[in-house]
């Protein structure tokens, strides 16, 4: 999962694309990059690591242009080099920065086809390359020195037309303006606003709204699905849907835990649907384990699943406690690229307070469960905090499949709950009580409000259905071996900062 955001403001965007990755950080921690537009020149800077590591003051003065675009990282495919860091560049035609979110589910059918069908050469292993290349060979057919932007619609129909899966994506195309685009079904989420200057309105494109609002810019609405919106250098807004007859299926999975609960995608507030989802899962505690269910305290594991779990307390009539204390300088558990950093992590992350837990029977509450790695350590700090008895509720259902849009969740056989039941589950973690959302339920605590613009959702890591692409057993066998630790903890050859002045000019 990663977070893209684009600018065009009356004055240097530098410092609010800057400002508004760091409200987006908790989609990517591995790399971030912006790339900003002055006088038809591009000017990239990326890295590895945290925004506030990768962009220190001598590379902010360098960031000039009233234009531009960033992108918060981790990897899901590829490695960790900082040449799969974004934005990605090539110089043909025009000059053109893209920044993605989501993953190609045909990406190596189409990078085979660029080579030897349109002689485009490919760096990387990264989906967000091909996706780059496949727009700039579509702009290729237009020989004009200056675009409109019906032109770049025309070629982006194209794209639409040849990639599959999911994506969010802002680009600059150097000498004519900022591009957003989102994927046919609205997988990965994408939303603009604007603000009135006194010099004229700017304008804003994130992967969530909480990027605009924390920037004082006003949410004009989501970028619908098959839809692209281009600002041109006269801030002149001009959108178009290039693909017709859609069905808006955005993932589910960035209601349950990656969106900020101050987010708002697709008209649904994320923290209204996770209040739901704590509501829904005390009714399915009481209805499995009874009335008396013996829950002395519910116990939320931070930060994501607090909503839900203040829900819970709420309905089931017990004490609602914080009981662990987070260390905010160590990163999102899930996200964190080795499965022996995650693990580590958790200790160094979390610290369980002993007066909220000694004698007590605990629930503890969390968004979900993947790997399993992270509760199993926190099941055991809590015990070791004095708890009489553990219980365990996740906010969703069980995580069962593969994600192939974008989320780190590549093989079956590191999913817990992936050919086991609930039991077996509940033995590997060392709960003695272990209760999942119902699928329905969950649908309905997200979908459940009259503002929704959404047909269904991508349910596919819990009913293994998915709505784009053609996804077969081999893909997913290709797709384990590409992206599972192991392939993540290679050693690359390329690992050095990117920091270019002025890359190009028409």
């Amino acid at each position: 999962m990663c977070g893209v955001i684009g600018v065009a403001a009356h004055e240097p965007v530098n410092q609010m694309l800057y400002d508004g990755l760091t409200m987006l950080q908790h989609r990517g921690q591995d790399a971030a990059g912006i790339v900003t537009l002055k006088d038809d020149r591009l000017y990239l800077r990326k890295d590895n690591g945290m925004v506030r590591d990768v962009f220190l003051n001598q590379h902010m003065v360098r960031l000039v242009g009233n234009f531009g675009i960033g992108h918060v990282r981790y990897p899901t495919a590829g490695t960790s080099s900082t040449a799969e860091a974004q934005p990605l560049y090539v110089n043909s035609p025009y000059g053109i920065a893209l920044a993605h979110n989501g993953n190609l589910t045909n990406a190596e059918t189409l990078a085979k086809e660029l080579y030897e069908n349109n002689r485009r050469h490919l760096n990387t292993d990264s989906d967000s390359e091909v996706l780059l290349n496949v727009f700039a060979n579509e702009l290729q057919n237009f020989t004009k020195s200056t675009l409109t932007p019906d032109d770049i619609f025309e070629a982006l129909k194209a794209v639409y037309r040849r990639c599959e899966g999911a994506y969010g994506v802002v680009a600059i195309i150097a000498g004519h303006g900022l591009l957003a685009f989102r994927d046919p079904n609205g997988i990965r989420p994408l939303v603009y606003g604007r603000r009135l200057t006194p010099n004229g309105i700017e304008y804003m494109v994130a992967s969530e709204s909480v990027a605009l609002t924390a920037l004082g810019f006003e949410i004009v609405r989501d970028i619908a699905p098959g839809e692209a919106v281009f600002i041109d250098l006269d801030y002149n807004l001009h959108a178009k849907q290039c693909v017709e007859n859609v069905k808006h299926t955005p993932c589910i999975f960035e209601y349950v835990y990656f969106a900020r609960p101050d987010s708002i995608i697709d008209n649904i507030s994320v923290h209204k649907a996770r209040m739901r989802m704590g509501e829904k899962l005390a009714h399915r505690i009481i209805k499995e384990w009874g009335e008396d269910h013996n829950i002395d305290v519910v116990i939320p594991i931070p930060d994501t699943s607090r909503n839900s779990a203040l829900e819970l307390a709420l309905h089931l009539g017990v004490k609602y406690r914080e009981g662990f204390t987070k260390n905010r300088y160590i990163g999102r558990t899930f996200i964190m690229p080795g499965q022996g950093q995650r693990k580590k992590s958790v200790r160094q992350k979390l610290n369980a307070i002993p007066q909220e837990f000694k004698n007590r029977n605990v629930l503890l509450v969390d968004d979900s469960i993947v790997r399993g790695t992270t509760c199993h350590e926190i099941i055991q700090m809590a015990r070791d905090a004095g708890a009489k008895n553990v219980f365990f509720a996740s906010a969703a259902p069980e995580v069962k499949f593969p994600n192939v849009y974008g989320i780190d969740m590549p093989s079956r056989a590191e999913l817990i709950s992936s050919g086991r039941s609930v039991e077996e589950v509940r033995e590997i973690i060392g709960a003695d009580r272990l209760i999942f959302q119902d699928l329905n339920d969950l649908i309905e605590a997200v979908n459940n409000t009259k503002y929704s613009r959404v047909d269904d959702f991508d349910c596919s890591v819990f009913d293994g259905k998915y709505v784009a692409g053609g996804i077969d057993d081999a893909y997913l066998t290709a797709l384990q071996n590409k992206r599972n630790d192991a392939a993540k903890n290679k050693i690359t050859a390329v690992d050095t900062p990117v920091d270019m002045t002025g890359i190009t000019g028409v």
